[in-house]
């Protein structure tokens, strides 16, 4: 049986977990290889955390991570982390604590570089290997509840220089990957689909000009992971995008050319409900999701909702070949992705430096306007 034919629904899964211990039930599903990986939140660290312990944790973590079945590779498990800045920055008491990326726009794209390669380094040093950033978002809308000041700026242009060398100095150091979020732009909603589900009404022609253009430059830069906004654009497609095969296969796929990863934004999130979508279940969502052109599934706190999620998806791929055919593609997508993660390998010499020093010199400066007054 070849490794692609073997593919599984559990493996395109990234998952979360309650509290600072790993379940005995999940510790038990790594070792066989299941899910693609671990999504990681303020929750999973005691407080106060302790980098040491912080790095030791995920080390155990990744050695559980042996697949026992003969067709399953080896491959880094995803340690992955919401390390933005701002706002969205799970360990704030462990490491450097970054101001919102918004201040970068007064800035030129170098700084920018400075910080991704500054937040590589401790990330990588704590042993995680995928950053759920850069915010490709443009912070269009006032009224955004929910980007605002994540974004790098206010324009397409500010966004796609500001990011782009934020994601080259967090791939710099190798190993550690990002993944630019949220596909096709979040920027312009002004309700929170952590909440509810969102909807921009531009037109087709200002979408493409603004919330596209940074991720048109992302993918033309090489990015590795995108993830997907669960906003419906009207004027493209009345489903919101994470269920769009119209925006994930037709244009991100094959108007915009991106070979890689493409990641749902939180099944867990109030936007993809079944109230909301039509559908009977909400594990209906996540078959919908992939037949639309997601390949990785995040489900970041509800167990229950993971476990029905799984079961449907497994028997939709017992029924119906473009469901098993689809599994098997997005499974090749993420072990491609996986081969260019580094395993989980801590750094105490860089972990007992934390968070003194030039990071947090750098972090300063971003607060402070720079001498070059026209800086856009």
């Amino acid at each position: 049986m070849s490794a692609l034919a073997a593919a599984e629904p559990s493996e395109l899964f990234i998952v979360g977990f309650p509290g600072p211990e790993l379940p005995a039930e999940l510790r038990t599903r790594l070792a066989r290889g299941d899910f693609a990986g671990l999504v990681f939140f303020t929750r999973n660290f005691s407080a106060p955390a302790d980098p040491v312990a912080t790095a030791e944790f995920l080390r155990t973590i990744a050695a559980a991570y042996q697949p026992a079945l003969p067709h399953r590779q080896a491959l880094p498990p995803i340690l992955a982390i919401d390390h933005e800045g701002g706002r969205v920055q799970r360990l704030k008491s462990l490491l450097t604590v970054w101001p919102p990326m918004e201040r970068l726009r007064a800035h030129p794209p170098e700084l920018a570089e400075q910080v991704g390669r500054a937040m590589a380094e401790e990330l990588a040093a704590l042993g995680f290997n995928v950053n759920f950033a850069p915010v490709l978002d443009v912070n269009s809308n006032p009224h955004n509840p929910i980007i605002g000041d994540r974004a790098f700026g206010q324009t397409a242009a500010a966004v796609s220089a500001r990011a782009l060398a934020f994601l080259r100095g967090l791939e710099s150091r190798g190993g550690l990957r990002g993944c630019g979020k949220h596909f096709p732009g979040h920027g312009d909603t002004e309700t929170d689909s952590h909440l509810t589900l969102p909807v921009v009404r531009r037109d087709e022609a200002a979408l493409r000009a603004v919330e596209l253009a940074p991720f048109a430059e992302a993918v033309r830069a090489g990015i590795g992971m995108l993830m997907t906004a669960h906003v419906v654009y009207p004027a493209v497609d009345h489903r919101p995008a994470t269920l769009s095969r119209r925006w994930l296969t037709e244009i991100l796929r094959g108007e915009l050319g991106f070979s890689g990863v493409i990641v749902s934004d939180d099944l867990d999130m109030s936007a993809v409900t079944a109230e909301h979508l039509g559908l009977r279940d909400d594990s209906e969502v996540v078959v919908e999701a992939l037949l639309a052109g997601c390949d990785a599934f995040l489900f970041c706190r509800d167990a229950d909702r993971l476990q029905r999620a799984e079961a449907a998806l497994q028997a939709a791929a017992a029924r119906d070949p473009q469901v098993k055919a689809r599994i098997v593609e997005s499974a090749a997508r993420l072990r491609a992705f996986r081969r260019t993660l580094g395993w989980c390998q801590p750094d105490l010499a860089v972990l007992r430096g934390l968070p003194q020093g030039a990071h947090q010199r750098l972090s300063e400066r971003l607060l402070q306007p720079p001498p070059d007054s026209t800086v856009g």
